[in-house]
């Protein structure tokens, strides 16, 4: 049975002074009064953006009314989606299986078989998933998994063809490692977005803990890195990298914690991710080839114990980039999409995240590649941490939750 939730429309800041409105972008969706953003709790820090509108941006609405829809419960800590080309959703589970889900009926397939053993300890397991962009002709699929070797794992992408009868993966070869191996169970990346000239955007953590944060800023390692690889894991042709002795080829962007999202935006091809922070300091960037994203040299966040990172913590410094956006306190974001639909015009090239910690999607409004307005999406859900989250062919937006939801949000 499917479960409608009518959403609240007012923003979460509603209830404060309201001075009036102004429109964030060309779709007359209205903003709040410049002080009042959807983050109502108190920050962790008092560290000072580097420009105007970095973060807390002020809180927007929607004027359409919409829903959002659970289609099935059933699903098994859901990671992520990819639509297949008749529009039913292609998901991964964590633990190492695949499920095909009509969202029409919310019929949830048997496990589909072949995907191999992931290490699935911690934040580990089968991860991202793409479908190759001739699916309809070779259906072969793309995947990010934690790999368990001898002396711990690593970020892996394997691929290998969805069967004609939909029950398994056929002949699955793994065609790329992020080194060095760590023995650990958290920060993995793992998202995986296909560009339109066919190579690969993939992206890796730098696997949380104090010994291996320094590999964000090394060249020489895969670890907390985006990195751009053909069908075949090779480094692309063009990587800013390429004939570097002291760095790896495969490298797009470095400097990076934890990337679970990457998007394209739809109008300008740019690349974006997020990554989270550690307490405060979630970010949204922009990616560009050969750019150093900062950290750890540089953060908005403090350790989870509330001591600062760095001595002195900074935030800012000449040659590291500033993120477009940063959250404090954090979103958690995870899989993030932009919303090319039409179902609901005033969403039209707006960014979706979703939120693990924060409980909620966020909505974000984007204007000449600044962050202009905020909204929480599906924020009423009972504690739902989103994992995932993807436009589908029927235009409507479908998000996982760790707890095995799907949701469709939609129109009313």
């Amino acid at each position: 049975m499917k479960l409608i939730f009518p959403l609240v429309l007012a923003s979460l800041t509603s209830m404060a002074c309201n001075n009036g409105t102004t429109n964030a972008n060309s779709n007359n969706t209205k903003t709040d009064s410049l002080d009042n953003s959807t983050a109502t709790e108190k920050p962790n820090t008092n560290y000072k953006p580097a420009f105007e509108g970095q973060t807390r941006i002020t809180s927007v609405k929607t004027n359409t009314a919409y829903q959002g829809t659970i289609i099935t419960e059933s699903l098994n800590s859901p990671w992520g989606i990819a639509v297949l080309p008749d529009g039913r959703l292609l998901i991964t589970e964590k633990k190492g299986t695949l499920r095909i889900v009509d969202p029409a009926s919310g019929k949830v397939s048997e496990k589909i078989e072949g995907v191999g053993e992931v290490d699935d300890k911690g934040q580990g397991g089968l991860l991202g998933i793409a479908l190759d962009p001739d699916f309809a002709t070779n259906r072969m699929v793309y995947w990010v998994f934690s790999e368990k070797v001898d002396k711990g794992n690593h970020t892996a992408v394997a691929k290998g063809k969805l069967a004609d009868d939909e029950k398994s993966i056929q002949n699955k070869q793994v065609i790329y490692r992020a080194l060095p191996t760590y023995n650990g169970d958290k920060h993995y990346g793992g998202r995986i977005v296909f560009a339109k000239d066919g190579n690969l955007f993939v992206s890796t953590g730098e696997r949380s803990d104090k010994e291996t944060r320094p590999q964000a800023q090394d060249l020489k390692s895969a670890l907390g890195k985006i990195l751009r690889i053909t069908k075949e894991g090779k480094p692309a042709a063009g990587n800013p990298f390429e004939g570097n002795k002291d760095a790896l080829p495969e490298i797009y962007s470095y400097g990076h914690r934890n990337t679970q999202g990457l998007a394209f935006h739809p109008e300008t091809g740019t690349l974006w991710n997020n990554e989270f922070g550690p307490l405060g300091g979630d970010e949204l960037n922009l990616i560009k080839a050969g750019v150093n994203y900062g950290w750890p040299t540089i953060t908005y966040g403090l350790e989870y114990s509330g001591d600062p990172i760095g001595n002195p913590p900074i935030q800012q410094k000449e040659g590291l980039e500033q993120p477009v956006y940063y959250w404090d306190p954090v979103l958690s974001p995870s899989g993030m999409a932009f919303y090319t639909g039409n179902n609901i015009p005033e969403w039209k090239n707006n960014l979706f995240l979703a939120g693990l910690n924060s409980y909620h999607i966020a909505r974000l409004v984007i204007k000449d590649n600044k962050v202009v307005g905020e909204e929480r999406i599906l924020d009423k859900e009972g504690k739902q941490r989103f994992r995932d989250i993807a436009q589908g062919k029927d235009g409507a937006l479908y998000a996982i939750t760790d707890g095995g939801r799907l949701y469709k949000i939609d129109k009313k």
